[in-house]
């Protein structure tokens, strides 16, 4: 979707994707507001801060994205428009190994961690950065689906695997660890995950639908 004029009808902050030269004025306001994010929080990020460090006028912001919370929830929805593909290693175990090592180095790393940390702590003080969390998050699932597709032509899965509820299961206990029990994380614990997720999936618990259950069974009842 290309930018509206300022002529035409108002549109909703923070979802407009522009072309040309607005391209490169979102992205000023987007590097603008992760530095904003990482230095002072979501609490202490301000249009001013963002039209300082972009070079965008204050008013264009708030014409364009309505204020903080729709900053916020354009930099997430650009930052889901990159090219990341799920990794291909040849089989089920080692793609999901270099998904939970991919958690694990970005972590690790406090510079790279510093901006998808202050995106999910904003996430939890702003009902509009939550959802473009929850998106992102959702697109991302969305590309693991030839993982999963490549691991039932193996045969190392059930058809009908849900990849979206792989993906989710083996980064879910890192994140648990890094932003709930603020635990230490290391390459065990990501190896455990895979471990885990790896014996459920070829026990057909991420079946997309549920089979049904066979004539004169109850629902629920182990075959």
């Amino acid at each position: 979707m290309q930018l509206t004029s300022d002529a035409e009808s108002p549109r909703t902050p923070g979802t407009v994707r522009p072309g040309g030269r607005t391209a490169r004025t979102r992205a000023a306001v987007r590097d603008a507001v992760l530095t904003g994010l990482v230095e002072h929080g979501y609490p202490g990020l301000t249009v001013e801060y963002v039209a300082e460090h972009s070079g965008v006028h204050k008013t264009t912001l708030y014409r364009r994205w309505g204020g903080v919370e729709g900053l916020v929830a354009d930099a997430l929805d650009l930052a889901g428009e990159d090219t990341w593909t799920p990794p291909d290693t040849g089989s089920l175990h080692g793609d999901l190994t270099a998904l939970a090592h991919e958690v694990l180095d970005t972590f690790a790393d406090p510079a790279a961690a510093a901006a998808p940390s202050a995106f999910i702590a904003a996430a939890f003080q702003s009902d509009r950065a939550a959802d473009a969390l929850r998106a992102f998050y959702d697109e991302r699932f969305r590309r693991c689906a030839p993982l999963v597709e490549r691991a039932v032509g193996r045969g190392e899965v059930p058809a009908g695997t849900d990849a979206s509820a792989v993906a989710r299961a083996v980064s879910a206990p890192l994140f648990f660890r890094l932003f709930i029990t603020r635990e230490p994380l290391d390459a065990a614990v990501a190896d455990q995950a895979v471990t885990a997720v790896l014996a459920a999936a070829r026990a057909g618990a991420y079946a997309a639908s549920p089979p049904e259950p066979t004539a004169g069974e109850p629902a629920g009842t182990a075959p």
